[in-house]
């Protein structure tokens, strides 16, 4: 946000503050009708965050309370049965038994103490049953990967837009020995449309051959015309894409990115919003995708997700149930420095992992680049603006999680108990003015 200051920082700010605010404001109104409850808390905050994910703009889900559990096992087994919304309603619920607990230690009944007790070795058991019980996929072969990371200087967001990593991203494949199944350019890594540039096209395509493998590059790329009115700060509208190329050089195939960043890939409202000078650094807007793409590397299926997409579970669990067996996260990070962002990024494809029983690659142009295993391990990392090559063997898989099977149940479930609540506390109230 520092590269818009204030116009970006005081509205994201309000409106993450908005939604935890009216997360405390249903519990207590649930308070206020005898209806206290850790897990009608843990309800309201799965449905708050939710909502938070899905709107306005597309959502923002990369502050989900769940993602913070992706270093614990556990935390990442009870992903792999109901998402990161299970993660985020047993954390809060969890969190609301031990006050509980506290609590009636010091002030209240014997009988509050055992309940809240009886709740903390609740929600510890539900954790300890899905490691337990946690669903293996299982392992359909191997692949062969590499992945390239070739910006290795920190600039301006200005400075950036003249950057060009090219030949620095050729220069590290140049580098690459013997056969590979997948070989990665990141997003951010071409200047320019390979489709529309047939000197890149051709030295792409000498390098999935040299190799036997298939080439996964990413690029801007023409969507169809739009009619940008008056706007002065509207462009050519581009996809954010990526494109794969067989081992015998030929093209395979585009997927173009679905969740767009607002106010980074688009700017809403550009017209009225014409006035706010920082808006102009987002000097054009992407065209938004439509519909997952897969593609077939070495025999096997494969997902690819574009930067911010990653921190959506139901968009990646898209691409598993139309039968990916591993998840290509490209992204590009080098607009947020050193900042804990690239950190963040892993941590999301982790429970990506995890949720779906899936390897995932993370590939990033500036870093962290890094191979995440189905239960959401983290190995082969590299580091923050350093040129590396990940060259690593990865092991796609199939199956159903029981997340991928039924998606974000303990939404539903939350907001039904938040409604048959909400019901019961109404008859309370009507009950005794009755009276």
């Amino acid at each position: 946000m520092r590269f818009f200051g204030v116009v970006a920082i005081v509205p994201l700010v309000a409106a993450m503050a908005a939604a935890t605010a009216l997360t405390g404001a249903v519990a207590a109104g649930f308070t206020r009708r005898q209806m206290a409850s850790p897990f009608l808390t843990a309800a309201a905050w799965v449905v708050l965050e939710a909502l938070r994910g899905r709107a306005p703009l597309g959502g923002f889900a990369w502050a989900d309370i769940g993602i913070a559990g992706h270093d614990l096992p556990p935390a990442r087994a009870l992903a792999s049965f109901g998402g990161v919304p299970l993660v985020s309603f047993v954390t809060v619920a969890l969190a609301g038994f031990l006050v509980d607990l506290v609590v009636s230690l010091r002030v209240q009944p014997r009988r509050a103490t055992v309940l809240a007790g009886a709740g903390v070795a609740a929600m510890i058991l539900v954790v300890v049953a899905a490691d337990l019980t946690r669903y293996e996929p299982r392992e359909t072969g191997r692949l062969r990967v590499a992945m390239l990371q070739g910006d290795a200087v920190e600039l301006t967001l200005s400075q950036q837009q003249r950057q060009h990593l090219t030949a620095t991203h050729l220069a590290l494949a140049g580098r690459l020995r013997g056969h590979y199944d997948l070989i990665v350019f990141p997003e951010g890594a071409l200047d320019t449309d390979p489709q529309l540039d047939p000197d890149l096209r051709a030295r792409l395509t000498a390098i999935a051959r040299g190799h036997g493998a298939s080439l996964l590059v990413n690029a801007r790329t023409p969507a169809p015309a739009f009619d940008s009115g008056n706007d002065p700060l509207a462009g050519g509208r581009d996809f954010n894409s990526n494109l794969m190329y067989g081992p015998d050089g030929a093209f395979e195939g585009v997927y173009s990115k679905q969740h767009l960043v607002p106010f980074g890939e688009y700017v809403p409202w550009r017209t009225t919003l014409g006035f706010i000078g920082e808006l102009r650094q987002i000097p054009y807007d992407f065209a938004r995708g439509h519909g997952t793409v897969m593609f077939r590397v070495g025999g096997h299926e494969i997902g690819t997700v574009i930067c911010f997409e990653s921190a959506f579970g139901p968009l990646v669990r898209d691409f598993v149930r139309r039968g990916a067996e591993a998840i290509v996260v490209s992204t590009n990070n080098r607009s947020y420095h050193r900042s804990g962002n690239s950190e963040q990024h892993v941590a999301n494809s982790q429970m990506r992992a995890a949720e779906t029983g899936r390897p995932v690659l993370q590939a990033s142009v500036s870093g962290i680049s890094a191979v995440i295993d189905p239960d959401g391990t983290v190995h082969d990392r590299t580091g923050l603006f350093e040129q590396a090559i990940v060259s690593t063997t990865i092991h796609p898989a199939t199956g159903d999680t029981p997340y991928v099977r039924y998606g974000d149940w303990i939404v539903t479930i939350s907001a039904l108990g938040m409604v048959a609540a909400a019901i019961t506390g109404a008859v309370r109230v009507r009950g005794r003015r009755a009276a």
